[in-house]
Order: C-alpha cells, then sequence, then structure tokens
C-alpha cells in the first residue's frame, strides 16, 4: 500500500504500472495478487482506508451528547485534519477515481455517500433545533463544505505556517459562522 499511495502520488494512477509497484514494494506479483485483484482494486484501498477512519471518527463525534454545534465543529475540523494526514491518499483518490472501474467508482461514492449522509445529519439536527440557518439546504452546505475539503491538496503545504489543526478549526469555524441564523438577514 505504501509503495503503491507513493508511485500513484507521484507517477499517477494510469502511469504506475503493477511492475513497478511491486518492485518498490519488493514482493512478486503473486502477493500483490494475493491481496488485490487488480490495480483498481488497490487504488479503491486507498480511497477506503482514508474513509474508514473518517467515518469512525465522524460516527463517534455523532453519537456523542452535547451541543450539535460543538459537534458539527469537531467533525467539521477532524475531516480537515484527517484529510491533510493522509493527503498522499485522498489527493490520489479525488484525482484517479474516474479512472476506476464503473463498478470500483460506485463502490467508492457509496461509501462516500454514508459519509456525507451522516455529517448532513448533524447540519439538519442543527437546523431542526434552530441553532443552524435552514435558509440554506443541508445538501447544499455539505457539497459547499466538502468541496472546498477535497481542494486542500491544491493548496496545503506541510511547510506552511499553520498546523492541520488549525487549518481544521478555521474551517470549521467558517462554517458554524455561515450556519448562523443571524448570518442571514444583515
Amino acid at each position: 500500500m505504501a509503495a503503491a499511495t507513493r508511485l500513484f502520488a507521484e507517477k499517477g494512477f494510469d502511469r504506475t504500472s503493477v511492475q513497478e509497484i511491486v518492485g518498490a514494494a519488493d514482493v512478486t506479483k503473486g502477493a500483490m495478487y494475493h491481496y488485490f485483484d487488480s490495480k483498481d482494486d488497490l487504488l479503491a484501498e486507498i480511497y477506503a482506508r482514508v474513509l474508514r477512519l473518517q467515518m469512525s471518527r465522524l460516527s463517534e463525534i455523532a453519537g456523542e451528547q452535547g451541543p450539535v454545534a460543538e459537534r458539527v465543529g469537531r467533525a467539521a475540523a477532524d475531516v480537515v485534519v484527517s484529510t491533510i494526514d493522509n493527503l498522499d491518499d485522498a489527493t490520489i483518490s479525488y484525482r484517479s477515481l474516474h479512472q476506476l472501474s464503473a463498478e470500483k467508482q460506485r463502490e467508492v461514492r457509496a461509501q462516500r455517500r454514508r459519509y456525507h449522509e451522516l455529517f448532513r445529519s448533524l447540519i439538519t439536527e442543527g437546523q431542526d433545533e434552530g441553532v443552524f440557518t435552514d435558509r440554506v439546504p443541508a445538501d447544499i452546505v455539505c457539497d459547499f463544505y466538502f468541496g472546498s475539503v477535497h481542494h486542500l491538496s491544491t493548496w496545503y503545504h506541510p511547510e506552511g505556517a499553520l498546523s492541520p489543526q488549525q487549518i481544521g478549526d478555521h474551517y470549521a469555524r467558517l462554517l458554524l459562522d455561515a450556519l448562523r441564523p443571524q448570518a442571514y438577514g444583515r
């Protein structure tokens, strides 16, 4: 996985051969095919492992007691931090998803949809409680927010002035400020 991730990040999914992957990993093709049926499966697993981590964290946050705004803030910051912490994996996934087979694309999109639905349920909970404005549909809020998260790889640099947590906190604050009912009608 580490060798494939590095090669996909350096060369791109479509320009990386199975032979290069097994050579960099110092394993045989048979060993790779023992764990993965294809290069597609390897790419899908790179995406899935980050999403499993993010889903686990989001499920924990969503299941906690406490004000919904605090849970949304923590969830919003966490997806930024976990994306940055796994930036090569996330970048490869976003850039290469279209290169997977149609079946693998459906599987990956279904996994991502479950994550978005759980995040959206927190937004809806806040809207139902009157904590968040309902003037913008929860679907639009989520699409807008995750669009910005998916673009982290286009500008984030580890040597930048802000830590991943600081960036996550800024993103969360922007989201929460936009959801405040009084933000509309000024």
